[in-house]
């Protein structure tokens, strides 16, 4: 008989959130199936006995899936199954991992397998939201030493009130959307998206979230406790030599103080610190430097580097390339720089280069996303690629890795509130980074701003993004806040922050923390020194481009877009796609056409004007309502006896009978001198209430002649019946 064990957590709106262990996946180290509403999660933990020769960092992995079958639906592609992770999948597991990675033990050195898997959902509740609850209950029933718990949710303001883990359909309604993710006493990890909020609505944000997840790390340690996994297993994966960690120390301190406030450039810098290693390598003997002493020396240099530059900052606010705690790089930008987009730049800020690409396109060119969960369309696209050679690697290029796609969707979500609303093309950055050190990501955010202006996309605001950094001790007693950190400041400090946004508020913010008791009071100072970055960066970015250009590149596609009524889309594709396939070859545009809330949407786009104003006039006329009275300008498609049909609409031809083609009496219609494909005005004059065939003049718009004496309007050779089987027109009788 199975007795799983279960605990319950209570939400501020009544909603529930079960943990249940014991009963799935039992012989994995830590098992938890995670249930709200109809989402069920289970995620599970195993750990390693002992750690790989050689390794000095924390070697976790976490994995989160959605199943397709979750919520219905079949996997695209020709296998009909799951495949490689999508975005979605791969953001969610980097927020799961950036809370758990600090908390294992610093010594702790074997290999952890987190695995999340989504196995039913309703499509209203979001998932991501759950997964780092779900895994830290795994690892909180599991022997595995973790400085846990921890606890993640989603926070979103909608219609000015927070709420914990909204659904899909509140977040759409929601100017605040952030994930925190906390320990019972510290804040570990946030991201999110806003628009244009102040700092101190997102600190509010930030406590709002922090409160549930007290509550919610509670529920795990009594969870631990009940099933005694609150004692962790015994571990050794380090073996120190003292007396080695002490030498190094005492011997090179001093030397790489002196190099750490230098303020020399990454390269110099980098160098002058290998030298002292290696100098110091090379006054060992043999049996002084074994492969085993050659790790331990790096490790323990590595500490002395670490101390040596958080001791230059706290104690004399030096900085390792000079700076001072509250300084920006030099910045320089240019825009135009490359022909072919349609719009590019460089925003460079010290040794950080990003050159951005903007691309426009068309409703062809969405981005189709088939997720598990979402099934959407994307027209606002923002790609970020971090080659080698940007920080002097010697190394290939593979595919996409998760960094690349975390990075790039912090920039997009920067930029994402600022594209216009209804904007008729589609967009692309694309956003290559040819140096770095320090923030990247933040770079993108800059470059992009300026691409997009030189490209004439009418953004409603310039967006500026920083990284900050903190060097602290003593739980946060003495501290020092680093606006655009480097990126050695970066690993060796102990917070990164990343913060954009525009003159008016913040966009987006990406936060990490490594250390336990930051304060609410360090988080409020560090914000109010990123406003200040950001603002100066913004003004550098005005400096380049004040505003967006006022018209697009020559080179880019021209796209207008119409609105027609829902009956009238079929008219407008036609049988098997005919008339708007014959309207795009005809006039060289491409024409999408689709129905949004009862509305039909037409997208018209081509390289140029004309061609832009002969498909809108097509498809005008295909949705306007003939009305008796009107001149046409219309074109003859066929002459028989008896008349000539003239399409004086889109898909619309009407009878021009011979007897309307001019006040004097015709014997042919040849006699007029019209032939097939001549453009013709007309007027219409009737339009038959039983079969809806239009009756069409010519003469009506001629001046009619003066009568002559005796003269009668009445013309008895041209009958105004004629067989059915002539369809449209009417066959003269001829006596």
């Amino acid at each position: 008989m199975i007795n799983p064990v279960v605990k319950t957590i209570t939400l501020g709106d009544g909603r529930t959130i079960t943990l249940e262990t014991g009963k799935l996946a039992k012989q994995a180290d830590g098992s938890v199936v995670l249930r709200m509403n109809d989402t069920m999660i289970l995620a599970t933990v195993c750990a390693a006995k002992d750690a790989n020769p050689g390794t000095d960092f924390m070697p976790l992995q976490v994995e989160y899936k959605e199943k397709f079958s979750a919520f219905g639906r079949f996997p695209g592609g020709f296998t009909r199954r799951e495949g490689r992770a999508s975005d979605y999948e791969i953001l969610t597991c980097r927020l799961v991992d950036r809370v758990l990675r600090p908390l294992f033990p610093d010594d702790f050195h074997a290999e952890v397998f987190v695995n999340i898997l989504l196995f039913s959902s309703d499509g209203k509740d979001m998932p991501d939201a759950l997964a780092g609850l779900a895994a830290s209950a795994a690892l909180a029933v599991s022997t595995i030493p973790f400085n846990g718990p921890i606890a993640e949710v989603r926070v979103g303001r909608i219609d000015g009130q927070f709420k914990i883990n909204p659904t899909f359909e509140e977040l759409e309604r929601a100017d605040i959307d952030i994930m925190v993710g906390a320990t019972i006493d510290n804040i570990m990890m946030v991201e999110g998206e806003m628009k244009e909020v102040s700092e101190a609505e997102m600190l509010d944000a930030i406590k709002f979230a922090h409160e549930t997840i007290k509550e919610m790390c509670q529920v795990q340690i009594e969870l631990m406790k009940e099933l005694g996994t609150d004692v962790k297993r015994e571990y050794s994966h380090e073996t120190n030599d003292e007396e080695l960690r002490a030498d190094v120390k005492t011997k090179l301190y001093d030397k790489v103080y002196a190099v750490a406030k230098s303020g020399q450039g990454k390269q110099e810098r980098s160098d002058a610190f290998h030298t002292i290693l290696d100098e110091y390598k090379a006054n060992l003997t043999e049996e002084e430097l074994t492969d085993e002493k050659k790790f331990l020396i790096n490790k323990y240099y590595h500490d002395v580097e670490k101390e040596a530059m958080r001791r230059c900052i706290l104690d004399e606010g030096v900085r390792l390339d000079g700076r001072k705690t509250t300084e920006i790089r030099p910045i320089w930008s240019e825009v135009s720089c490359l022909a072919g987009p349609h719009g590019s730049a460089i925003f460079t800020r010290g040794e950080t280069q990003a050159l951005a690409t903007v691309t426009l396109g068309t409703k062809l060119d969405e981005k189709i996303i088939d997720d598990a969960l979402v099934n959407d369309k994307a027209r606002f696209l923002l790609h970020y690629n971090f080659p080698p050679f940007s920080t002097g690697e010697a190394r290939p290029q593979r595919g996409v890795g998760r960094r690349e796609i975390g990075h790039g969707n912090l920039a997009h979500r920067a930029l994402k509130p600022m594209i216009p609303e209804n904007y008729p093309y589609v967009i692309r950055i694309v956003s290559d980074i040819l140096e770095s050190n320090g923030s990247s990501s933040m770079a993108t955010v800059c470059a992009g701003t300026l691409s997009l202006m030189d490209a004439g996309v009418q953004i409603k605001k310039p967006v500026s993004g920083i990284a900050m950094g903190l060097i602290s001790e003593n739980k946060g007693k003495n501290y020092a806040v680093l606006s655009d950190i480097l990126g050695d400041e970066d690993h060796l400090g102990d917070m990164d922050f990343k913060v954009t946004g525009t003159r008016d508020g913040i966009t987006a913010t990406q936060m990490d923390i490594k250390v336990d008791g930051l304060s609410y009071e360090i988080l409020e100072n560090a914000l109010a020194q990123a406003k200040q970055g950001r603002e100066h960066i913004l003004g550098k970015i005005l400096e380049t481009i004040t505003e967006p250009r006022e018209d697009l590149k020559p080179h880019a596609p021209r796209i207008e877009v119409i609105i027609i009524p829902k009956e009238f889309i079929g008219a407008v594709i036609g049988p098997g796609g005919k008339i708007i396939q014959a309207m795009q070859e005809e006039t060289g545009t491409v024409i999408t056409i689709e129905e949004i809330d009862g509305i039909g949407r037409v997208e018209v786009s081509a390289s140029n004007k004309n061609s832009i104003e002969a498909a809108i006039a097509r498809i005008k006329g295909i949705i306007a309502i003939p009305e008796v009275g009107e001149i046409y300008q219309g074109k003859v498609r066929s002459v028989m006896p008896y008349g000539a049909f003239v399409e004086f609409l889109p898909g619309k031809d009407g009878l021009l009978h011979i007897s309307e083609i001019d006040w004097n009496r015709l014997e042919t219609v040849e006699e007029s001198g019209i032939k097939e494909g001549d453009d013709i005005e007309v007027k219409l004059v009737d339009i038959d209430q039983k079969t809806g065939k239009f009756k069409l003049s010519r003469k009506a718009l001629l001046p009619r002649p003066e009568r002559k004496e005796g003269e009668t309007d009445e013309r008895p050779e041209h009958s105004e019946r004629r067989p059915q089987s002539e369809g449209h027109g009417f066959r003269p009788n001829r006596r």
